[in-house]
């Protein structure tokens, strides 16, 4: 079986997060059976709030001075600053998973996906065991569940999932670096630094190898080989 690999490229917040959800739709109006997988950034840094999430807590005049955008996303979860990492998106039918019935189990089973090209390129990420949610935090990286993957007890990958007429778009961030004076200027609050690292903080991965590692682990959980696909045109507005 093969899927659509679209590869890594750099767009806006509006744009990346408008692209996720065309890809979304797009599946669910084509009936299609194979999954898509993307790799991104942002240009500029962008925060991005959850589906429910209201921006009262965000500073805006201090991102409008340090020209970061801000955006909405389609998932649900708290707030998040996309500057320094890698964002993967994941849009596939319910019933191309095993367990595709249950947010939790069908989340954990795309992650399991993103654990196993971490352990390629030598991260030993797993999810936690009985962890309980930790949920009195406005920033992303720093809310940390037994569904999260983590490193060495820290939080290494935030993913949030929204479902739409029997298909599932899953995206989420794995952070090469982070100001944590930036997020303590937007969020009124200091990143948990015992609760997250970072891809730099335990490798020396470059972005373009360990986008060849997670597209390899998800090649090898689901049994399927992934194509490339360039960005429509129809989307370059960034």
């Amino acid at each position: 079986m093969s899927g659509i690999y679209i590869p890594y490229s750099v767009h806006s917040g509006d744009f990346n997060m408008e692209y996720d959800e065309e890809l979304l739709n797009t599946a669910i109006e084509k009936a299609l059976h194979e999954p898509i997988l993307r790799f991104y950034g942002w240009s500029p840094a962008c925060v991005s709030l959850g589906r429910n999430q209201s921006d009262e807590h965000i500073n805006k005049s201090f991102c409008r001075y340090h020209k970061i955008d801000i955006v909405k996303r389609l998932t649900g979860g708290r707030a998040l600053l996309h500057d320094n990492e890698l964002t993967y998106s994941f849009v596939c039918p319910a019933d191309f998973l095993k367990h595709g019935e249950s947010v939790i189990n069908s989340y954990k089973e795309i992650s399991g996906a993103i654990a196993l090209g971490l352990r390629k390129a030598g991260i030993q990420a797993e999810f936690p065991q009985n962890k309980k949610a930790s949920t009195n935090f406005e920033y992303c990286m720093s809310l940390s569940t037994g569904a999260d993957l983590s490193y060495n007890g820290r939080k290494i990958v935030g993913s949030a999932q929204f479902r739409k007429q029997g298909y599932i778009l899953q995206h989420g961030s794995l952070m090469f670096d982070y100001d944590s004076e930036f997020i303590k200027n937007i969020f009124g609050e200091n990143p948990q630094e015992d609760k997250i690292t970072t891809i730099n903080q335990i490798s020396s991965l470059k972005l373009d190898e360990l986008c060849s590692f997670l597209k390899a682990g998800f090649e090898e959980y689901f049994c399927i080989e992934f194509k490339p696909y360039g960005i429509s045109k129809a989307f370059e507005k960034s």
